[in-house]
């Protein structure tokens, strides 16, 4: 049946219980015969391979199979075990299941040391080099030979038995033997599920976490996730792979519940029942804790703890690392990330939902008991996986429940469950909300109602406003519980996300709250239940929010314009779309939070229109400023995308106003002064107003932030009638501004400026000499006004900045001027100004350590360089000369280590000579053993296009994006650019540490002094004309051997070859060769080190041939000379 192979990961249906390794001329007739008798009369099914096979013969099929197949490996390792290949391949084999599949392996060393076998010493040693001679040069062989090393040295390290010749009694041996294998096999697996669809990656994944091969120490393991993703599924998953290793284990199911209803001491109980097999009568949960760490500290457990919610229950159960022996695993399943977080557990796992093909696939088990269904179904069950949104609780349940049902069953079971959810899918998400605080669950619903992927900034105001205080640890709260998650967008915006079936699950509660009336309910969202309530005017004092956002901005609801008089206790009105048949004729007073995008004038009621004919001047927006003289309270004021709004009037009447927006009001045109009188306003918002002029003068003490960018005819800055501590950014872009006041300067906390103009803003010097704390400048078309030769202006001039930037036409005049303010400067980028000359002044900038002159079109000479700089970059600079370009490249500068990452205009000669290994095509690699080198590398692109243009490195072959971003997060070698010249230190320190998390065997190799390969590729060329050029170069200070940095395969049949097959590893020999005789050198290359019999090779050495820039002229040359050894290979 299909789902065998998705579930052998789990279950125990082994043809084999236990599988025996053995040399049978050592052991066939005496100790390993006497064991399988032994282990066949207790009824253990033993795989027993009784033929005599010569040395070489290779592993057969049904042997891999049976392998595959058995649950516990006996290898019998003996004095001659090592001189079969045959038995060598089968324990590489059996290591591989066993770091896997987590069988169980029991070594038995038979007259042999396992420190000979780890070390090869002895007859191990003996054996292994008669292995490496036979094999010669091969490298396919000697690939295998450490193959049999490594799995005899981790065979080695496991614990087993000890058997010495003619020391004790064999039988008592075999007696030890038989009663481990009984207690490992006697041990009833727990039940996973009954179709364990996806459940082997999550366990290979868990399993990595553990790190089962270090028995030195104590690992504790978190499972966190909403509830129906399947961590208690995989938690026992991983019970089952796993446990034949640990010496005693326990799987403590349902803790939440069962602490909940019998006491933590009961569950302390079972703990030792199941670990020490006592019963133990606990006077409190105090001694209980005691006495399990008393009994368990020297033993290796397996501990698995199921549904924590409370600190407590961890802190009773498992309360530290040390209450348990070396090499024990804890592994806890939990809702709360939190919980994990205070009892000090590092190693956490986000379970995942089931998505896609798995999801569907469960889903055809769970409703036809069958991978396959008729296609007439294949729609619905992808609405129903849609439904399901990742949850393998949900499949289950709608599986199971439509199991035989028609598709029309299906459809209306579907709509009902998205209308209201099935009763055990609520009750098992509800778990987690009823655990809340009261305030924490009224957030969550607020949350799931009404702000499911909102950014934070918009909702979090909202929020704070609506309750009177800062709610950001009750949203915390929810996130560690796993009810909603708090994500980042690629542009930086925090937002707030939810699960469908968990946002499902809020509404349902308070739909709850009244099943019939939704004016009886605390929210309304449902545009149904809103226009049901506003026409037919039930609303209650029970409404505490109102968001209405309706599929249509044309829907129109028909109103007499009084059903907020009910809501007496409404605190947040929010309208997106949807449109009245007339104005609200009352809002309540109770009322904090009011948004309302987009308010036409047609929806206005003549009596307000009336009421307003004393404002008559102002838009007809104005009814709402009448209505704001009964907000008192009112904290957030949004009026964004308002079409009509022409003048904002007095707003006095909003003394505690802390959010004001009108951003994309673009007929705005005036504003009245009272707005620069809010004492408590925190945040105004006027981005975007495209018409307005002017801007009153600001007193707002507590503002935060002034946002003013987008308003194209604002001519002036709003002067400043006091000083503004809180604001600590202004950036400004696309506005008519001519020059920024000198009332600027009372914004003495300002940390960092950003300013972009189109030419016409005059920025004084003053402005940046205000006594203040700014530390970034970024102004961009501005006009730059220089004062007059000032020491103690100069000295005063950017005295805090430590990163600026300034592409404001700066001229040759005026560059050296400039550049005596930057003292402090950290980072400077002067791209796209039009100087032509770099003076020498900025070599004394001591504190710069990256400087970006990219797109000064018209620049030609650097004369000075700082000389801490880390980072260069000259992108685009076709005027510079090539003096500049060598300077920059020169090896003194960069032995000195400094100017570690370079990027300029490709005009070079070609890869410097110190670069000791080049290499012309989109790939370079190079071998390390022993330890880390400091390696620098060169990249030289010509017009040849790539494809994929990024540096991706490759440890021993393997390469992960969480590497690659790292690297490139470091170097920017991102959208690398065409006849561009990029030099960077490789950091291969923190490639090689990086690497190590996913290949444990990193750290080994150089333990062992083993050779690690480094590759480098740059994309793919898709020409071979004016192809890239790369190159390495070794840092002396970190070469202490030459060779243990090497540029040919360390396991290459012969590396002489690659000499030459690489016509860049060995420049100045190859130069020798071509520029005396090239034609019969080439010939002598060829004729010396290529074997004749091998196509392939021969192939690969004319393909490379060709990447020489100068072998087109021999072209004719190498075809016929590759046509002859063809013709001899033949032969």
């Amino acid at each position: 049946m299909a789902m065998q192979s998705t579930s052998s990961s789990v279950s125990y249906d082994f043809k084999y219980q236990v599988f025996l390794s053995f040399r049978g001329a050592d052991t066939r007739y005496e100790f390993t015969g006497n064991l399988y008798k032994a282990l066949t009369d207790k009824g253990i099914h033993t795989f027993f391979d009784d033929r005599e096979l010569q040395r070489g013969d290779k592993i057969e099929q049904s042997l891999n199979n049976a392998i595959e197949e058995s649950r516990i490996f006996i290898p019998v390792f003996s004095a001659n075990y090592a001189s079969s290949s045959f038995c060598l391949d089968e324990l590489v084999h059996i290591i591989r299941v066993y770091k896997e599949k987590g069988r169980l392996v029991l070594p038995v060393f038979y007259g042999v040391d396992p420190g000979d076998i780890r070390h090869q010493r002895g007859s191990y040693a003996i054996h292994l080099t008669k292995h490496e001679k036979r094999f010669g040069n091969n490298k396919e062989n000697m690939e295998k030979l450490l193959q049999w090393k490594k799995a005899l040295k981790q065979a080695a390290d496991l614990s087993g038995f000890h058997f010495s010749l003619g020391n004790g009694y064999e039988y008592k041996r075999i007696g030890e033997i038989i009663r481990n294998v009984t207690n490992q096999i006697n041990r009833v697996s727990l039940h996973v599920a009954k179709y364990p669809v996806g459940l082997q990656s999550r366990v290979q994944q868990v399993k990595s976490l553990l790190d089962n091969e270090s028995d030195d120490v104590v690992h504790m393991v978190g499972l966190y996730g909403i509830g129906g993703l399947g961590k208690s599924t995989l938690a026992k998953a991983t019970f089952n792979s796993i446990a034949d290793k640990f010496e005693v284990f326990c799987f403590l199911e349902n803790v939440r519940e069962n602490s909940a209803k019998h006491g933590l001491e009961n569950l302390q109980e079972q703990l030792l029942l199941k670990t020490i097999g006592e019963e133990i009568k606990l006077g409190g949960v105090s001694q209980g804790i005691q006495i399990i760490k008393d009994r368990l500290r020297r033993k290796k457990v397996l501990l698995i703890l199921d549904d924590i919610d409370k600190l407590e229950q961890l802190d009773a159960l498992a309360g530290g690392f040390d209450w348990f022996g070396n090499g024990s695993r804890v592994i806890i399943t939990t809702r709360d990330k939190q919980l994990l977080t205070n009892h000090e557990i590092e190693l956490m796992y986000e379970v995942e939902g089931l998505y896609g093909t798995e999801a569907l696939e469960l889903l055809r088990w769970m409703a036809f008991k069958n991978n396959k269904v008729p296609s007439s179904y294949e729609h619905i069950l992808n609405r129903a996986v849609s439904y399901a949104s990742g949850l393998p609780l949900v499949l289950e349940i709608v599986g199971s429940n439509l199991f035989g049902k028609s598709i029309q069953i299906w459809k209306g079971a579907l709509d009902g469950y998205e209308r209201i959810p099935d009763k055990k899918i609520q009750e098992i998400l509800r778990v987690s909300y009823d655990a809340l605080e009261e305030e924490q669950q009224s957030v969550f619903l607020d949350i799931a109602c009404c702000f499911k992927e909102h950014s934070w900034e918009e909702f979090e105001d909202i929020l704070r406003t609506h309750y009177g205080h800062c709610i950001k640890h009750h949203v915390q709260v929810l996130a560690e519980k796993s009810l909603i998650v708090i994500s980042r967008s690629k542009w930086g915006y925090i937002y707030v996300t939810l699960h469908d079936l968990i946002k499902d699950m809020g509404k349902e509660v308070v739909r709850q709250q009244s099943s019939k009336e939704p004016g009886e309910r605390s929210r309304l969202w449902c545009h149904n239940d809103i226009i049901h309530v506003l026409q037919g005017n039930t609303g209650t004092s029970k409404v505490e929010m109102l968001y209405m956002n309706f599929p249509s901005k044309k829907t129109v609801i028909d109103w007499n314009g009084k059903a907020f008089m009910k809501m007496t206790n409404l605190k947040t009105l929010i309208i997106k779309k949807g449109h009245f048949s007339k104005g609200p004729e009352y809002l309540p007073s109770s009322l904090r939070v009011l948004k309302w995008d987009r308010y036409p004038s047609d929806s206005l009621s003549s009596s307000i229109l009336n009421k307003a004919s004393e404002i008559s001047s102002f838009s007809n927006f104005c009814f709402f400023f009448v209505f704001m003289q009964k907000f008192e309270n009112m904290k957030v004021f949004s009026l964004d995308k308002c079409q009509h709004l022409t003048h904002i009037p007095d707003v006095s009447c909003l003394p505690i106003l802390e959010k004001f927006s009108f951003k994309k009001c673009r007929n705005l045109i005036t504003i009245d002064i009272s707005i620069g009188y809010l004492d408590k306003l925190e945040i105004l918002n006027a981005e975007n107003c495209s018409k307005l002029e002017s801007f009153p003068p600001l007193r707002l003490p507590s503002l935060k932030d002034l946002k003013l960018s987008g308003c194209k005819s604002l001519k002036s800055f709003p002067k400043l009638l006091c000083e503004m501590t809180k604001i600590k950014g202004i950036c400004l872009y696309d506005t008519s501004i001519g020059e920024l006041p000198s009332s600027f300067r009372n914004l003495n906390e300002l940390h960092y400026l950003q300013i972009f103009g189109d030419g016409k803003l005059k920025i004084s010097s003053n402005i940046f000499a205000m006594p203040n704390k700014i530390n970034s400048i970024s102004a961009s078309g501005c006009n730059l006004l220089l004062p007059k030769d000032n020491d103690k202006m100069n000295s005063e001039m950017f005295s805090n900045v430590k990163c600026l930037r300034l592409s404001n036409n700066l001229s040759d005049g005026c560059l050296p001027i400039f550049l005596k303010w930057c003292v402090n400067v950290t980072s400077l980028d002067l791209s796209g100004n039009k100087f032509k000359i770099i003076p020498e002044c900025l070599s004394e900038l001591h504190l710069i350590v990256d400087l970006s002159l990219d797109f000064c079109e018209y620049l030609e000479e650097i004369r000075g360089i700082p000389p801490n700089l880390y980072n260069f970059s000259a992108i685009g600079c076709e005027s510079l000369s090539l003096s500049s370009i060598r300077m920059l490249l020169s090896q003194k500068r960069h032995e000195a280590g400094r100017c570690t990452k370079i990027c300029l205009l490709n005009k070079s000669e070609g890869i410097p000579d110190r670069f000791e290994h080049q290499s012309r095509g989109d790939t370079i690699s190079f071998w390390f053993r022993k330890k880390i080198p400091s390696i620098r590398s060169i990249i030289l692109l010509r017009d040849n296009p790539l494809e994929n243009p990024r540096v991706k490195v490759f440890v021993n072959g393997y390469y992960d994006n969480l590497i690659a971003n790292h690297f490139n997060s470091f170097i920017f070698l991102v959208n690398l650019r065409l006849n561009h010249t990029y030099l960077f230190d490789l950091k291969l320190e923190e490639i090689v540490e990086l690497s190590s998390r996913f290949m444990f065997e990193l750290d080994e190799a150089l333990s062992k002094n083993e050779w690690i390969h480094i590759e480098l590729q740059i994309g793919r060329c898709l020409s071979f004309i004016d192809s890239p050029e790369i190159g390495i170069h070794v840092l002396k200070e970190k070469r202490s051997m030459e060779e243990d940095v090497i540029f040919t395969n360390p396991y290459s049949r012969k590396r002489k070859l690659d000499m030459y097959l690489n016509p860049y590893s060995r420049k100045r020999k190859l130069d020798e060769y071509l520029n005396n005789s090239p034609s019969p050198q080439y010939y002598i290359v060829i004729g010396e080190y290529v074997d004749p019999s091998g196509l392939e090779q021969m192939a690969s050495l004319l393909a490379r041939l060709l990447t020489v820039p100068f072998v087109p002229l021999y072209f004719s040359f190498c075809l016929l000379v590759f046509s002859f050894l063809i013709q001899k290979c033949y032969l």
